[in-house]
């Protein structure tokens, strides 16, 4: 059961196995994905015969979504500050910061 569950999911949400893998954009398809994902919360809050329960899984969807581009965000800014050996090179930005004090 918990294999059928697994593949289940990733046969979905995993970009690199559902139908969505032939669109070549990754962007075009995460959109896509995300178009379907609001699709499917309004048919279920439709379902349930509540606008409320749109509402709340609309705004929870929000921020779920907010929380990853954010997560995104701050993953592509550390790629700029590149460490050797681990550690900050001091030396490449210590006169980004000598007028400060």
């Amino acid at each position: 059961m918990r294999t059928f569950v697994y593949n289940s999911w990733h046969s979905v949400m995993n970009h690199e196995k559902n139908p969505l893998r032939h669109i070549q954009d990754l962007q075009v398809r995460h959109l896509v994905l995300q178009i379907l994902a609001w699709m499917w919360c309004i048919a279920f809050s439709l379902y349930f015969g509540s606008f409320v329960v749109f509402g709340y899984t609309a705004v929870a969807h929000f921020i779920l979504i907010l929380a990853v581009v954010v997560t995104v965000v701050t993953f592509k800014k550390a790629e700029d500050f590149k460490h050797s050996n681990g550690t900050l090179n001091y030396e490449k930005i210590q006169g980004r910061y000598e007028d400060i004090w």
